[in-house]
């Protein structure tokens, strides 16, 4: 009952989210669209009470088995608008043959598949479809597993998929009728275009499509004229726009005290809810342990973290026993998260529609939140293209330079600190690698220095055993010198 409770909650709040892009809450009910009376009871407990625009405009023509392009921002109610028809098809028209799975859903990122199986299985709990998540960072032999047992929905990242389909024996997906391309902008970003040809070339012809997108670049134009047919294009505030109620703003810093400033914000806003977001996994680690070192409740979230630890993080940040995640772009999209008080772009991204993602993780379902971007001077012609897209100036955040030094002795001693502490998470990630490679080494020495004994070897003056006396003694004490 737990679990169900979480799906439940987990649904709701990805359904709470969709008002964040200012007022697309519709007075539609999912009755009146052509939902079945087994969904709408679902989502009656999990409180949806109206339709967001995106599903108004989708339900119609995906329940009448139509192809569908859907362009909408992140937090527009997208998967509940292809997760009820998918749902509702194998209400309607169950599986025939034991051994199949019904539909695939493909995803960028493994923390919004895991947010996704939350809203399916709330969705088809009633029902009693089954779902399975495939990503990276989870051992493999368990899911293969759960794939023998055929799920109805399979929700997957495109590489991951890919491996069970080249090595798991048994599974297949040719008698999926329904596929679902989620944030495929982001996927195709991501480098996942082979990937993504290669899963298609396994599906049916026969099938229904329906890809979401926040923009339609023209790799996504292509996907599109690879993996649909005739479809319906919906879009829904396809033009990139920040949040009515967020309050923005800019602070032009050095950049050798970067990390100050970024503490004073901080101290700032103790107590509220905050993102900053990185460029790289190594520097948002550091920011962490930098924080943590100055005693703020910081956790960080990024590519390089095991699954474990990146499900650990945003529950930590999500109860509220951590009120600031450090993150890279992979939180910029997608993920349920709480009401977030504040976003810090420590590291400017390279793309204003980036910033336009990260920002939009505040100021949502009605409410009002901030976001500050910190621009150095090599910062500033990324920051103009931001302010060019954004076709506004924003007004400076004020601050006073002489109270925001007051801090530098004590960040400069965390910043050391810090630096060491990673690096020695670094050595110790790396020092398996380099003992099981040494061990490697030296077992081939005995190996090669057996098979020389084997084939009576003669060396030197010194004969058979002086050589092998020289090349094992030579053997130890580079083993000697490498442990020193």
């Amino acid at each position: 009952m737990a679990d169900d409770d979480d799906s439940k909650k987990k649904a709701s709040l990805e359904q709470d989210e969709t008002s964040g892009g200012g007022g697309i809450m519709t007075e539609s009910t999912f009755a009146s669209l052509g939902v079945c009376e087994t969904l709408q009871e679902a989502c009656h407990r999990l409180e949806w009470k109206t339709a967001t625009q995106i599903q108004k405009s989708v339900l119609p023509e995906a329940l009448e088995g139509r192809d569908i392009i859907g362009l909408a921002e992140t937090g527009s109610g997208k998967t509940g608008a292809f997760c009820i028809p998918l749902l509702q098809g194998l209400l309607e028209h169950p599986i025939q043959s034991s051994g199949s799975t019904a539909a695939l859903i493909l995803t960028p990122t493994r923390e919004l598949a895991f947010q996704i199986v939350q809203v399916v299985q709330g969705l088809g709990q009633a029902m009693g479809a089954t779902a399975v998540c495939i990503v990276g960072g989870v051992d493999r032999t368990s899911q293969a597993i759960a794939l023998a047992r055929n799920p109805h929905v399979i929700i997957a990242t495109p590489g991951r998929l890919l491996d069970h389909l080249k090595d798991t024996k048994g599974f297949h997906l040719r008698r999926v009728r329904y596929l679902v391309l989620d944030e495929a902008d982001r996927m195709l970003s991501m480098d996942f275009e082979e990937e993504l040809h290669q899963i298609l070339d396994e599906l049916p012809t026969s099938r229904q499509t329906m890809l979401f997108s926040a923009t339609m670049t023209s790799q996504v134009q292509k996907l599109e004229r690879a993996s649909l047919s005739d479809p319906v294009r919906i879009s829904v505030n396809s033009k990139f726009q920040t949040p009515q109620q967020l309050l923005q703003s800019y602070m032009f810093i050095p950049a050798k005290y970067k990390d100050c400033y970024l503490t004073y914000l901080i101290n700032e806003h103790a107590g509220q809810s905050m993102l900053v977001f990185g460029a790289t996994c190594n520097n948002v680690q550091r920011l962490a342990l930098l924080l943590r070192n100055l005693g703020f409740p910081a956790v960080c979230l990024h590519g390089q973290m095991n699954q474990a630890k990146r499900l650990g993080a945003l529950q930590k940040f999500s109860s509220g026993a951590r009120t600031i995640l450090i993150c890279t772009d992979v939180a910029s999209r997608g993920l349920d998260l709480p009401q977030v008080d504040l976003v810090i772009n420590f590291d400017l991204p390279n793309h204003g529609k980036e910033y336009i993602h990260r920002v939009g993780r505040t100021a949502r379902a009605g409410k009002s939140g901030k976001a500050i971007a910190m621009v150095t001077q090599y910062d500033v012609e990324v920051y103009q293209r931001i302010e060019a897209l954004l076709g506004k100036q924003l007004p400076e955040y004020k601050t006073d330079e002489e109270t925001v030094l007051v801090l530098l002795e004590r960040v400069s001693e965390a910043q050391r600190l810090a630096t060491r502490e990673l690096k020695e998470q670094l050595s110790a990630s790396r020092g398996g690698g380099r003992r099981n490679k040494r061990r490697s080494e030296e077992d081939d020495l005995e190996d090669v220095l057996q098979k020389q004994v084997s084939q009576g070897y003669q060396g030197g003056s010194g004969g058979r055993g002086g050589a092998l006396h020289n090349q094992r003694g030579s053997a130890r004490r580079n083993k000697k010198h490498r442990r020193k």
